[in-house]
């Protein structure tokens, strides 16, 4: 039977999340704008060989730059779900990862034999507790008590 690989995920040095998603917003902002340069030379083509008319040209970008609007709307709607869907990751695996530190510290306070913070808590309440019982206890008795038979007498020289 073949091994199965685990899937890796390469990330070069020094790039995060955030930075990605900068380049690539960059990235399309750079697209659609170099798209909208290359269709405003073309229609300047057009009229400088008189293929269309002024009113022609300007309905063209119009059309055009309202079409390009629509789509860096659209773009950044995508990007901004694709950010809350990364944000609510996030914070998910921050949860796991936190509570995974947590146990490993409670695992090797264990293992050396050190009280948690939540133990020595516990055991300080329950001597308040058993203090304040011995406390009631001495108020409730009072003075001590004195044994039935009398002390011996003093011995005579």
């Amino acid at each position: 039977m073949p091994k199965l690989k685990a899937k890796k995920t390469v990330r070069k040095a020094g790039r995060k999340p955030a930075d990605v998603l900068r380049q690539t917003w960059s990235a399309t902002l750079e697209a659609l704008g170099s798209a909208e340069r290359k269709v405003e030379k073309q229609i300047r083509v057009l009229l400088k060989n008189n293929t269309i008319s002024g009113k022609e040209a300007q309905a063209l970008l119009k059309g055009f730059a309202s079409r390009l609007q629509s789509e860096r709307k659209r773009a950044m709607k995508q990007l901004e779900a694709r950010l809350k869907t990364l944000q609510t990751r996030v914070s998910k695996e921050r949860k796991v990862v936190g509570r995974r530190i947590g146990e490993g510290v409670q695992r090797t306070l264990a293992a050396l034999n050190i009280p948690s913070r939540r133990e020595v808590s516990e055991l300080t309440r329950k001597v308040d507790e058993l203090s304040r019982k011995i406390d009631t206890f001495k108020r409730r008795v009072g003075t001590p008590r004195r044994h039935a038979t009398p002390p011996p007498a003093p011995a005579q020289a």
